[in-house]
């Protein structure tokens, strides 16, 4: 570990703040946020219910969009304990998106030698009390916080909190985005909490759990690739494959650029051969949001 919190390079080296104007414009407003919910594609729709042990560890429960009209599915998540993500808001909201593009051009601007190659939006809607588990994102993120308040837990990015043995696991779609987690982690996490019209930036791949304050929230969470993310996010899918047959591949925090480079060049070619399927394309919803309902979950309508 370095002082940077994290062994991977990059333009961010700690969590920070900056602002932005998507409050300004109304997005997370009530009205706007019914309509988008009315017309959001169904199967864009990521619904989950987290449930956690005197330990941290966490059990997962996901949902299906069910019949509600936008109105009510807003209340059901502010009555509820739901984790709600609109994927691809980049073209199932574009006026939002275009709108947190412009903020991002700015708060990239901060960061010499960030030059993000795609980029990619999912709009969070939560309930109160929800809380996101411990976990870390294959890109790099700048969360828009537009409503409510909420606390994030940054951890850092060294082998103890973030196994690199996992995170091919993760990258390889063989599991979903939790890490290894017990509760001496929380003495070494960088604590950020986030009113409306702050956003937070953190290092690559930084282990991180997300607490909501009492009050419900929304967000827009951006991801972003950038070409050195990109040639190690290949390298660990390239590193999956090596080690499900039974190889000792090193770990790209010592390989070079042109090894990394050569590794995701790998990697697209064991893709189009299907050497590792997913194992998390499908998951078995288990209810649909309900007004009134405990935790905002009633029974799934078939």
């Amino acid at each position: 570990m370095t002082h940077r919190r994290t062994r991977y390079p990059g333009p961010i080296a700690e969590a920070r703040q900056h602002p932005h104007t998507l409050v300004d414009q109304g997005f997370a407003e009530d009205a706007a946020l019914a309509a988008v919910l009315d017309r959001y594609p169904a199967d864009l729709f990521d619904i989950n219910l987290y449930d956690y042990d005197a330990e941290g560890q966490v059990s997962l429960r996901t949902g299906a969009r069910g019949r509600l009209s936008g109105e009510d599915l807003l209340e059901a998540i502010k009555q509820g304990r739901l984790w709600v993500n609109l994927r691809q808001v980049e073209t199932g909201w574009p006026e939002l998106w275009a709108a947190a593009m412009a903020d991002f051009a700015k708060i990239q601007a901060a960061y010499p030698g960030m030059r993000a190659v795609k980029t990619a939006g999912q709009l969070i809607l939560s309930s109160p009390k929800a809380r996101v588990p411990y976990h870390f994102d294959a890109a790099g993120v700048v969360l828009f916080h537009m409503r409510g308040r909420k606390r994030l837990f940054i951890y850092p990015g060294d082998e103890q909190h973030l196994p690199e043995r996992n995170m091919e696991q993760v990258v390889a779609r063989q599991t979903t985005e939790e890490l290894p987690y017990v509760l001496a982690f929380e003495g070494d996490a960088q604590v950020m909490d986030l009113e409306p019209g702050q956003a937070l930036t953190w290092p690559l791949y930084a282990p991180h759990r997300v607490e909501n304050l009492d009050r419900f929230c929304v967000s827009l969470s951006m991801d972003f690739q950038t070409w050195p993310s990109r040639f190690r996010n290949g390298a660990l899918f390239t590193n999956a494959v090596i080690r499900s047959r039974g190889g000792q591949p090193r770990f790209t925090d010592g390989m070079s650029t042109p090894e990394l480079a050569a590794r995701w060049a790998a990697s697209l070619a064991l893709k189009r051969a299907g050497a590792m399927k997913s194992r998390i394309a499908k998951f078995e919803r288990d209810f649909e949001p309900e007004v009134g309902a405990a935790d905002g979950a009633g029974l799934l309508t078939r």
